[in-house]
């Protein structure tokens, strides 16, 4: 695990994502949320499977991660079936409140897992 990178999450709620874009195939990066489980960066596109960092990390699962000056590369895992999609649901809705996943997160229909080690 990447000690670095643990300590500056446990500091923030929001990350900075970086994917290879799909079309353009340069690196892109946005601000996201993130639940953190052990060693595991759970991520919830904003749009669904329609979102376009999302859509990304399906042509191409590196990501780096940044956060208070530390970086982090690993792979991206995309997560589909609707029970696992709804437990890290739940865990957004229990870190930011269920109100602002309901405000922010229109379709959550996919989620992402980034092992951090």
């Amino acid at each position: 695990m990447a000690t670095d990178i643990i300590t500056a999450l446990e500091n923030t709620n929001e990350i900075e994502l970086r994917t290879m874009g799909r079309i353009s195939k340069r690196e892109t990066s946005r601000p996201v949320w993130f639940v953190r489980d052990g060693d595991t960066l759970f991520l919830l596109p904003v749009h669904g499977a329609a979102t376009h960092w999302y859509r990304n990390v399906l042509a191409s699962p590196t990501i780096r991660i940044r956060v208070n000056g530390a970086e982090y590369g690993t792979e991206a895992t995309p997560i589909t079936d609707p029970d696992r999609v709804s437990r890290v649901v739940e865990s957004f809705r229990a870190k930011y409140g269920a109100d602002q996943i309901a405000l922010h997160y229109e379709r959550p229909e996919v989620a992402v897992a980034a092992p951090l080690r």
